[in-house]
């Protein structure tokens, strides 16, 4: 009898979830392929941590090989450039065709550097987030800098990237100045509470924020703003918009203006039910949210059941996201701060404890694992 086969193309925060739950209740007469150019998969949320020195790079990171082969699953190892979809086929960029009866999307975004001169040439986008850290590495291992460094958007990212490195280079033999620049403001998306005490957290480690600074061009010595206005930088770093895999435009899917794939509330893409589409290359047709791992991490039960019931074929369960969802921001000294909804702002070394156990528990649940 032949199996139902489902190939899962990237290795982000959902579809590990999906490979550990049919590992733990294979489903009948399937098979499962996971499709990644990288072996490793990083957390994003210990990316900060680790910048700071607080994680290895293997804590932070998810070995999809390994758990690939404790799940059962085959993995193959290479980059998704294009799709048949009448002849369901998914080309990858060495040439091999794979065959699926169903299709997951789960690839994570790429920056957009598009709108800002010179940012691909001169600055460091911090996605894909792999990339990110090899060039940054070389960047801070680096003696010949001064160590002036800018990171390009106000958002959480931004605001743990600053704080991270600033507990990363607080040496009194390697000073560094780190500035933040934002058009619209501090963390425009979350409440006032959490707000403050992310601006007096950057402001006892004496990083300085440059608010309503619109940035044109990223060059050698710095960036210049589109009011003319200037700041000079050896390291620019960029985490502001970004965009889906371009690759996807190809498909002939409805998507969002980003590039991402538009879903129906069950992640099943709109153009084609034998597709899929979770994280951040996937967008919930009139229901956007934040580009934010929260989602992909609560995405991966309902896909896993989902793609369980297409081969059943039973009907769908719809994904229900949160309307407020928990955000918690390492400030890189031992300290954290959380935020939900309107109102609630916390702070102190026992967020940093709460954060890192739930951090360290979601890793160990895939780089931990062994099948039954």
């Amino acid at each position: 009898m032949k199996q139902h086969h489902i190939v899962l193309v990237g290795g982000g925060h959902t579809h590990v979830q999906v490979m550990r739950a049919f590992a733990e209740r294979p489903e009948p007469g399937t098979r499962l392929t996971l499709v990644s150019e990288r072996n490793l998969t990083p957390y994003s949320g210990m990316l900060p941590g680790h910048i700071a020195g607080l994680y290895r790079h293997e804590e932070m990171h998810i070995d999809l090989a390994r758990l690939a082969r404790a799940c059962d699953i085959t993995f193959v190892p290479g980059q998704a450039v294009s799709l048949d979809r009448m002849t369901k086929m998914l080309i990858l960029q060495d040439g091999q065709h794979l065959h699926y009866d169903t299709l997951s999307l789960n690839l994570g975004i790429t920056p957009d550097l598009s709108s800002i001169a010179g940012a691909a040439q001169h600055g460091l986008a911090v996605k894909p987030i792999s990339s990110f850290l090899e060039r940054l590495e070389a960047r801070l291992t680096r003696t010949d800098r001064s160590r002036r460094i800018l990171i390009v958007g106000g958002g959480a990212a931004g605001v743990e990237l600053a704080l991270a490195l600033k507990a990363r280079l607080a040496t009194p033999a390697t000073p560094a100045w780190i500035g933040l620049v934002t058009g619209s403001g501090l963390l425009p998306a979350l409440n006032n509470g959490l707000r403050r005490k992310a601006e007096q957290a950057l402001a006892r480690h004496g990083i300085s924020i440059i608010s309503g600074f619109r940035v044109r061009e990223v060059t050698q010595e710095g960036v210049k703003s589109t009011t003319g206005r200037f700041i000079a930088a050896d390291t620019v770093i960029l985490s502001t918009a970004a965009r889906a895999p371009g690759w996807l435009q190809t498909l002939g899917l409805p998507l969002a203006a980003d590039g991402s794939v538009l879903t129906h509330a069950t992640l099943a893409t709109l153009g084609d039910e034998a597709i899929f589409a979770a994280g951040d290359c996937g967008a919930l047709e009139g229901d956007p949210r934040p580009k934010a791992g929260v989602f992909a991490v609560r995405q991966g039960p309902v896909l896993a059941e989902n793609l369980r019931r297409r081969v059943q074929r039973q009907p769908l369960e719809p994904y229900r996201p949160q309307q407020d969802f928990l955000t918690l921001l390492a400030t890189g000294d031992g300290r954290a701060i959380a935020g939900r909804g309107g109102w609630l702002a916390l702070e102190g070394r026992w967020v940093w404890r709460w954060k890192d156990w739930i951090d360290r528990r979601f890793m160990a649940r895939f780089n931990a694992f062994r099948r039954g």
